[in-house]
């Protein structure tokens, strides 16, 4: 079972989505809040696995509220799936670097959110490799950061191949083809990477990627 925290303030959004998650023999909506700061109160109290956690809020926003989940050490195994409105925004990789395991636009087909919540509740990163090849190399076009990313040296090179690869939306499976190993091989070098680097989830690595400067972002 599934344990499923919504965080929206529109009282018609909510309960369209408890109405769907509550239909799925798996999914089991604990609680509902209606800002950031109430998200974070009910993660601390009801213990969900996955918070559908809505951007713009009255009072605490939807990053913050993630960055304060994220951050708390007893909230480890939360994971956050962030509800937006828009495609192309700066809340996108804001949501990633603040520590969501993804983000899914609030118009998705009904299939595509239980799948979001599913995949996000395994531990896994909801980042398609269309998501990551475009939203992701559009955020963070801007100047590199000053200083580079501490952790480039703990990887060895194929760590280090690997991580680019996640970086620009490839699954498990297609590192495996491109690389000629297993699947499984290739699942081992993306979560010793994500242990050397401190990375909760794959959403993690990728911000690394692009931070460490492992990675250059396409420019327009």
């Amino acid at each position: 079972m599934i344990r499923v925290l919504i965080a929206d303030d529109q009282a018609l959004m909510r309960a369209g989505f408890r109405a769907l998650l509550d239909a799925e023999d798996h999914l089991d909506v604990v609680g509902e809040a209606t800002d950031g700061t109430s998200a974070v109160h009910l993660a601390r109290c009801l213990r969900p696995d996955v918070v559908l956690m809505d951007v713009q809020m009255p009072g605490l926003d939807g990053i913050e509220a993630t960055r304060r989940i994220a951050a708390d050490p007893d909230l480890a195994t939360i994971r956050v799936l962030i509800l937006t409105n828009y495609g192309l925004d700066s809340y996108v990789f804001a949501a990633l670097r603040a520590g969501a395991s993804g983000f899914l636009l609030k118009d998705a087909d009904p299939a595509d959110l239980l799948h979001a919540v599913t995949v996000v509740a395994r531990g896994d990163a909801l980042l398609a490799p269309t998501v990551t090849r475009t939203l992701i190399s559009e955020f963070v076009a801007g100047p590199p950061p000053p200083v580079p990313t501490a952790g480039r040296d703990v990887l060895t090179a194929r760590e280090q191949e690997i991580v680019e690869l996640v970086a620009r939306g490839l699954t498990n499976d297609e590192i495996a083809a491109r690389m000629v190993i297993s699947p499984l091989t290739a699942k081992t070098h993306v979560n010793r990477a994500m242990t050397k680097l401190y990375c909760r989830d794959r959403a993690q690595l990728v911000v690394w990627a692009y931070e460490s400067g492992l990675i250059t972002p396409r420019r327009r």
